[in-house]
Formats: structure tokens, sequence, C-alpha cells
């Protein structure tokens, strides 16, 4: 469907001789400063620059949208979702450059629909860290969409630099931005952001949301049905009860994630319950979560960068993964990374029978069937007992020919997972599964 979108429109500009003016109309207010709207200005009628044009949206259908968010942000500051073109017009896109411009900061607007079981899972953080990440990095502030349909976030490197998070908060509380528009509120957050004084104006804007609200009758709050007391008495406990479990299993799923350089296993225990969608969306957050670790870490400069090859490969298997055996490469990926900034050596990859059982703890000599040789792997304490039991241990399929298989079967040239065993078979002296993506093992082998 992109493809033949791309090829439409190439035709459209061959027969007409217009430039196309980039992924939003944004894009064409950022003015023609830059060499390409300067080519494209020169040749409109030429078919050079047609011609290009087609190549570029050919070759726009095989990037990331994380990658094609990020290109159109190096054109213009302002990005628009095609389906969000009515709700933010061309004229409104050019106001918000200009304003942006006008502050001289690495403001960014990325404006795109969050639905759950999208490229970002529905969540702006994701989307801004993947567009920061595709960006290069470095100083930025990225404006977004919020968790509701009146609501924008924003995120920004380093964190608290210009107070831009409680910048775009305080837009929704504030009682003269109620149905502004997406245009509207964010305007408003880029003059707090420019005004460097988020903190204060959220604070300002939240300071009535925990004052009681006066009834119309006090004396009646005295006056209830014994039958009402009665329950309030019994309900009441229960209810603080149920508050208090609901705290503990928050505070104990946020420990969980807040371990410094740790998979947690109750990672793989959501990632082998959920579907394929849902191992994306999981396998997504988690890389995500690896760069934050990454750049925040302090130590062997060796190590993080270890940790980042890592981080840049597990995002070219999800951007390419074909099932849930590329998705677990995605989380072998992961592990590998977080081994690299771990203050305590981890010498075991994943479990090499199903990595989605998670860290293995011992390696054990295992001969596949059918065949002679006899190979030493990774094994969790689930597969472990079940081959000392002389049992078959569960193990992950792939599909060959059609037909799912376990992943090992598959000829080594068509799986670098079956060539690796998703760690358990690297021959070691700095051979890894990030440096084995990084030289094409796995995009060689996507068809």
């Amino acid at each position: 469907m992109r493809r033949a979108l791309a090829v439409g429109a190439s035709a459209v500009v061959l027969l007409l001789g217009v430039a196309a003016p980039g992924a939003t109309a944004a894009d064409g207010a950022a003015g023609p400063q830059g060499p390409e709207r300067h080519s494209a200005g020169q040749n409109s009628a030429g078919e050079n620059a047609a011609g290009q044009r087609s190549a570029e949206q050919r070759s726009a259908g095989q990037r990331s949208p994380g990658q094609k968010i990020a290109d159109a942000l190096r054109r213009s500051p302002v990005y628009v979702d095609p389906s969000l073109a009515t709700a933010v017009d061309s004229a409104q896109q050019r106001k918000l450059v200009d304003q942006i411009r006008q502050t001289r900061l690495p403001i960014r607007v990325v404006l795109v629909p969050l639905v759950e079981g999208d490229s970002w899972g529905g969540k702006p953080e994701q989307l801004a860290e993947v567009v920061h990440d595709r960006m290069g990095g470095g100083p930025s502030i990225l404006i977004t969409l919020g968790d509701s349909s009146d609501d924008i976030a924003a995120r920004e490197w380093p964190s608290g630099a210009h107070q831009a998070f409680h910048a775009a908060a305080a837009v929704y509380f504030q009682d003269d931005m109620k149905g502004a528009g997406p245009a509207g509120r964010i305007a408003r957050a880029i003059s707090i952001i420019k005004a460097g004084n988020g903190d204060e104006v959220y604070k300002k804007a939240t300071a009535g949301l925990g004052s009681p609200t006066p009834g119309p009758d006090k004396a009646a709050a005295g006056q209830r049905s014994p039958l009402i007391r009665i329950l309030s008495l019994v309900v009441g406990p229960l209810l603080l009860v149920a508050a208090a479990g609901l705290l503990l299993r928050r505070r104990a799923r946020l420990r969980d994630l807040s371990t410094p350089f740790a998979l947690p296993r109750s990672v793989f225990a959501a990632a082998r319950e959920a579907d394929e969608a849902g191992l994306r969306e999981r396998a997504d957050e988690e890389v995500v979560r690896l760069a934050e670790e990454a750049r925040a870490a302090q130590g062997d400069p060796t190590a993080v960068t270890r940790a980042l090859d890592a981080y840049a490969a597990a995002g070219t298997v999800l951007d390419r993964a074909r099932g849930t055996a590329d998705l677990a490469g995605v989380f072998a990926l992961i592990a590998e990374g977080r081994a690299a900034l771990s203050t305590t050596p981890v010498t075991l990859p994943l479990c090499f029978f199903h990595p989605l059982h998670g860290p293995a703890v011992r390696r054990i000599p295992w001969r596949p069937l059918g065949r002679r040789e006899q190979l030493r792997v990774a094994a969790c304490e689930v597969c472990l007992r079940a081959v000392r039991g002389r049992r078959a241990p569960e193990v992950l399929t792939d599909r060959l020919e059609g037909r799912p298989v376990p992943y090992f079967e598959v000829p080594a040239e068509d799986s670098l997972w079956a060539a690796t065993g998703y760690g358990s078979l690297l021959s070691g002296d700095g051979d890894s599964l990030a440096s084995r993506v990084q030289r094409g093992d796995f995009t060689r082998t996507v068809k």
C-alpha cells in the first residue's frame, strides 16, 4: 500500500512538474534556506528533481516510523501526521514554526495519533524517546500529544533544563485553554518553555485541585441515616485494605522496573503470556529503557559503548522483526546491553531452549536430536531440570517451509538465532549478538 502511494505520488510529480513540499505543510513553512529546498525551487519543473523525490519516496517505505519522523524534523521543527492535518492546519503549523524559531530553543513538535498497539504502544514518552534517538540525541525538547484527547506532553534532554514537562502539563489545567485545540495548547506550552517557569506555572494551575468544595448545607452532613453510617463502617475498612494492596503491588512493580541494569523476571513472564503484538510492545518498552540506562550510566566508556551498540542492534531487529523468534532476539540483545552495564560479571546469556524463560543459570552439555556433536548451552532452571530428568525442555519455535519447528533446526545461514542460540553459541573473544547484527547477519536473513 505504501509503495503504491509512493509510486502514485511520484507520477503526479512527473506529470505536473511540481516539487513535493514534504511530510507536512509545516515543512514548507521552514523556508527556502536549506539546500534541498533551494534545489527543488530551481528545478521544480525538471525531471531530475522529480526523479530524485521518487527515489526518496521509494526508500521512505523501508524506514521505520521513528526514522521517518526524525527525517521530517530535520526539515521543519513541526511534524503533523496527515490524519491530524485538519486538527492542525497549514496556517497553524506555520505559526508554530515561527514561534519555535523565535525561542531559539531546540523545540520540536510531533503530532501523531497515539493508540494502543501502535509503534509507540500508545505512550507519548515512548514516541519521544524513539524520535529523540533517531535524531541522534543531544539537547532537545519534544512536544507530543498526551495520554488524553485534550492533553499534550513534553520531554526534554537534559531533563528539567527548561522545565518543559511541567510547562506542557500546566496547560491542561488552565481554564482559558479548555477547547483551545492542539495548536493553541502547544503554542501556550512553547511560551511557558521560553519563559522557563514551567514549575511555577504548573504549581499555580494545580493549586486549587486539592481544596475541598463546600457543600450547599453543612448541617446535612451530620444528619445521615444510620444505614449509611453502618455501611461506611463496614465498607470503609475494606476499601482501605484494597487500596493498600494496590499500592503495595504498584510499589513492587516500580521496584522491579527500577532495578539497575537487570531485566526483571516479570518481564519474561509477561512476554511469555503475551501474543505477538503484546510481545512487540513490551520489547519496544525495554529497548527505550536500555537507551535511558546507557545514557545515564557512569563508568567504563567501553562498557557504555557496548550497551549502546546492543541498543542500536535491538532497534534494528525490532524494526524488522517477523515474528516471535525475532522479538525474542530483541530481548537477548537487551540482556546483552544490560550485562555490559552491570557492575557484577554476567557470563550467561538467556536460556538457549526458550529465551523468554529468562536468564540462564548454568551451561549444560546437550546433543540435538539426530546429531552426533554435543553442545554446551546455557539453560534456565526449568529447562535444566527437564534435561536432567531426560525430558524434552520447552523450546521456542520458528517457521521453516511454512511449518513450526524448534528455532535451532532452521539452517544457520537463514537464522541469526539458530546460528548463535541467542548467545549460547557465540565464540567469545569479542563475538556478540550486537556485532553480528551490525555486520548484517540479521538483515541478510530477512526476506
